[in-house]
Formats: C-alpha cells, sequence, structure tokens
C-alpha cells in the first residue's frame, strides 16, 4: 500500500497581489499537487514565550502522533494477516476515507473550544492520544493471549505425536492402573528407530516388564508405544529413554477428558473470534481517532508558527496540498520570506555554514525541531 502524503502551508497575505490559493496554484504547477483551502481558528495568542514553549510541545505532539498512526497500522495488518485491501477498508475517519476528512476539515470546537489556552488545548489532545493508545495496546495483548492459547490447543489436536493430545488417542484399558508396583509409560520413538527400540527397551533399565511393548499410534514421523516397568526404576527408564531420543509423554487418563478438550477447544476459538473482531473494531477507531487528533495537532502548529513567523495582526492564508512533489517550487518561490539571514545553494536550500545558525533558529519555535527550517510555515502528513 502506497503512503499518502499531504503538505500543509501558511503564507503571509501581503505577498500576493492575486487570489491567495490561485497563484500558490500557479506557483507549485497543476501537475505537482493540487490546492485547497484549510481553515484555522483565531485561538488565544498568549505571550512569546508561551507560542515558542507551545511550537515545541507541539512537535514532540506531533511526532508521538505519526508513531501512534504508524502502531496502530501495524496492529491492524498484523490481524488482518497482511491483507492490504481489508487494511485499506479499515484505515477511515468517521467511516469515511482521510482524503475527504482532510478536504473538508473543520475544527472540532465542542471537544476543543478555541476560547481556552492553547496550553490547556495541547494537554487535551496529549491525554485523548494517550488513552486510544492504551486501550489499543490493551486489546491487541488481550487478542494475542488468546490466539496464544488457541494455537496450543490447536497444536495438541493436530501436531505429530511428540505434541498432540494423547487423550483422544490412547486406550485407558492400555495402561496399568492403580497397581501398587507397576506403571505405564507411554514413549514416543522416531519411525526409524523403532527396531532399535523393540530390541533394547528392555534392557536399558531395570526391571522393565519383559515384552510389554505395545503400539498404541503411528503417525508420519513418530510411533508410539506403551511400556510398563516397576514403579522403583521408573525414573531410570525415563532418563535412559531419553538418551536414547525417544521422548517420554505425560499422560493421565481423565474419564470424560477427550470431551473436555473439545469442548474447551471450541470455547477458546469462539473467544479467539470474538476478541479479534473487537481488535478490529478498537483498532479502526483508533486509527479514525488518531487522525484526527493528529489533523488537529498540525492545525495548532500552523497556528503557532504563523504568529512566530509573521507577526501580528494575523493576516495568512493556508493551504492543503494534496500533493506529489511541491517542495521544490515552494522553495524557489518563497524562500526569499527568510531574509538574507542565509546563503542558499542554487535550489534554494540553506549552505551548510549556515545549517547551525538555521537549526538555532527552529530550536527556538521558528521551524520545529529535528525538521529542516524552511522560509515559510510547512508541515507534512504522511499515512503508511
Amino acid at each position: 500500500m502506497q503512503a499518502s502524503q499531504y503538505v500543509f502551508v501558511s503564507l503571509p497575505l501581503r505577498i500576493f497581489d492575486d487570489e491567495p490559493l490561485t497563484a500558490l496554484a500557479a506557483t507549485i504547477g497543476r501537475d505537482n499537487g493540487e490546492i485547497l483551502p484549510f481553515s484555522i481558528p483565531a485561538f488565544k495568542i498568549g505571550t512569546l514565550d508561551s507560542l515558542v514553549q507551545h511550537a515545541d510541545d507541539l512537535a514532540k505532539l506531533n511526532a508521538a502522533c505519526e508513531a501512534a498512526a504508524a502502531k496502530v497500522s501495524d496492529s491492524l495488518r498484523s490481524v488482518l494477516h497482511g491483507n492490504e485491501k481489508q487494511l485499506a477498508d479499515q484505515k477511515t475517519v468517521n467511516d469515511k476515507p482521510i482524503d475527504h476528512y482532510l478536504r473538508n476539515f473543520q475544527w472540532n470546537k465542542v471537544r476543543y473550544r478555541v476560547d481556552r489556552p492553547l496550553g490547556e488545548l495541547i494537554d487535551n489532545l496529549q491525554k485523548e492520544l494517550h488513552n486510544i493508545e492504551n486501550d489499543v495496546k490493551a486489546k491487541f495483548n488481550q487478542y494475542n493471549s488468546i490466539k496464544t492459547t488457541l494455537t496450543a490447543l490447536q497444536r495438541k489436536q493436530t501436531g505429530n505425536l511428540s505434541t498432540k493430545s494423547l487423550t483422544p488417542i490412547v486406550d485407558p484399558s492400555l495402561l496399568v492402573q492403580d497397581s501398587e508396583y507397576l506403571e505405564t509409560h507411554l514413549i514416543v520413538v522416531p519411525t526409524n528407530a523403532r527396531k532399535d527400540f523393540i530390541r533394547s527397551y528392555e534392557t536399558i533399565a531395570p526391571m522393565v516388564v519383559p515384552r510389554s511393548a505395545i503400539q498404541v499410534a503411528q503417525d508420519d514421523d513418530f510411533t508410539l508405544y506403551a511400556v510398563t516397568t516397576f514403579k522403583k526404576t521408573s525414573a531410570e527408564f525415563l532418563q535412559k529413554c531419553r538418551e536414547q531420543k525417544w521422548t517420554p509423554r505425560q499422560y493421565k487418563y481423565v474419564e470424560g477428558g477427550k470431551e473436555e478438550e473439545k469442548r474447551e477447544l471450541d470455547r477458546v476459538t469462539k473467544e479467539e473470534q470474538k476478541v479479534w473482531n473487537e481488535a478490529v473494531r478498537l483498532a479502526q477507531t483508533g486509527w479514525s481517532e488518531t487522525v484526527m487528533i493528529w489533523a488537529h495537532v498540525v492545525t495548532l502548529r500552523i497556528f503557532v508558527e504563523t504568529v512566530l513567523r509573521y507577526g501580528l495582526p494575523l493576516e495568512f492564508v493556508c493551504a492543503l496540498v494534496k500533493v506529489k512533489k511541491v517542495k521544490a517550487a515552494l522553495d524557489a518561490a518563497y524562500s526569499y520570506l527568510g531574509g538574507n539571514a542565509f546563503g542558499r545553494d542554487k535550489r534554494g536550500r540553506i549552505t551548510k555554514d549556515d545549517m547551525s545558525l538555521a537549526s538555532e533558529i527552529a530550536a527556538a519555535g521558528f521551524g520545529s525541531e529535528g525538521t529542516e527550517y524552511t522560509a515559510y510555515v510547512y508541515y507534512e502528513m504522511i499515512f503508511p
């Protein structure tokens, strides 16, 4: 599945002579992306120091949103066994494609009141993201646990004689039971070692009952024998069997055990399907909620960075670009917004000598820490 990429650009209105979105579309070129308006509410601005801190907090929260989206996507891919079509069908926002949600994005004023301080909005978004991650993680841990249990039960029914359950295989009449002196052992012998077993089992340990070996079952790889020994030498006999690469199997006859194993397998199978459905539903909801939170985080980042970059009064245009290749065109057209502080190469990128200064500006809030500095407000959302 190809990743979907969206670019958000904020530019000051003063640089445009014509209608801003039309001019921006002409700048990037029709073949490089589709320009759409992106609405930013009028948030409470606060102080310069608080804006710089918010910029740093939002950069970290943005990274957390990106990581959470990737984790939910990986969880869905795992539980859907890598079926990319089913994965794409589940990765929606409010049951609609991501593209539809971002094209029609509106700030959720009910959940995140725009008259509240920016710090409070950031805290609320962070808490919601944390809760979603915990819920999805807990459900998938539950699913993985029940899946492991089911796999173990299925292996007991379908594996070879060295691992599968002996309950439906062993006839209890073959076993010496309730004897004070004797007991029966079940030994799994590789098919190519049967002759050696028959020839030597009576003599590998003391007090093995002669000619007591009875073939109980056979598959492509192993043969299961029942052998009777005196209890006082049982431990030595079993140890000698292990040395010969013959595998002793623990088994105790329980009346109704066969039926109970089937009931347990049926119960766990139904439980696994139930938890699978719950995991898929929760992951789909988690994906939807994560994308919505991420979009709100990006909206706040654009607002905060726009104030820091372009100042007051707030007169800017913000656009969502359904992207192909836009960065080079934007750099060529708008790198002058960074002024003459930096030397640039022919592609408009900051030269190596001025990278340290650009890093200081980014760390101060003008451009997110850990990202390449741009002369204009520029953010990306890349969905796996």
